[in-house]
C-alpha cells in the first residue's frame, strides 16, 4: 500500500503528462515545482524546450540558477522528459 503523500504527486504527473502544453500548464507546472515564493518571484515562458524564466529582481535571479537543476529535474516529470531540455534565467 502507497502513502496518500506519494500517490498525490504521482496522479499529478499523469494528469499534467495528458493534457497538450499550453502556457497555463507550463505556469502551473513550475509553480508546483518551484513553490510559492520563487513563484511569485518570477515568470516562465516554453520556447523550442527551453524554459524561459523572469525573475523580479537579481537575487531571485540567481537562487533560480543555482537550483536549476533540481528545479529541471521536477519540471521534466511534471511535463514529460521531452518538454524541457533547458533553463534559462533572464531578470526582468
Amino acid at each position: 500500500m502507497r502513502a496518500l503523500a506519494h500517490l498525490i504527486p504521482d496522479a499529478l504527473i499523469h494528469i499534467l503528462r495528458d493534457v497538450p502544453i499550453s502556457g497555463g500548464k507550463v505556469e502551473f507546472a513550475w509553480r508546483t515545482a518551484v513553490g510559492p515564493a520563487i513563484g511569485r518571484a518570477t515568470s516562465v515562458k516554453l520556447v523550442e524546450r527551453v524554459l524561459l524564466v523572469d525573475a523580479t529582481s537579481a537575487q531571485w535571479s540567481r537562487e533560480v540558477m543555482r537550483s536549476s537543476p533540481i528545479i529541471l529535474h521536477r519540471m521534466q516529470e511534471l511535463l514529460g522528459s521531452e518538454a524541457v531540455e533547458r533553463i534559462e534565467v533572464r531578470r526582468a
